[in-house]
């Protein structure tokens, strides 16, 4: 865990939560209907979407304040 932290600039309390989360779906898809399991997961890809459309929105805020500050240095 600690080693997906690093490389992707994540909390472990953040990864953690994760896998918490996919353990109560997990317990839930084997108490639930199909049909509630596919919403559950739809929503769930949904919002992992939204996720990584923000988490790559911020990557390239930080690679782009990074070379103006290499831009600014070099001058």
């Amino acid at each position: 865990m600690a080693e997906a932290s690093r490389a992707y600039d994540l909390s472990p309390s953040e990864i953690e939560g994760w896998v918490e989360d996919a353990k109560r779906g997990m317990e839930n898809a084997l108490r639930a209907n199909p049909l509630d399991i596919r919403e559950q997961y739809e929503k769930q890809l949904k919002d992992l979407q939204e996720a990584y459309g923000e988490a790559m929105l911020k990557l390239r805020a930080r690679k782009k304040l990074a070379a103006l500050m290499e831009r600014e240095d070099g001058n």
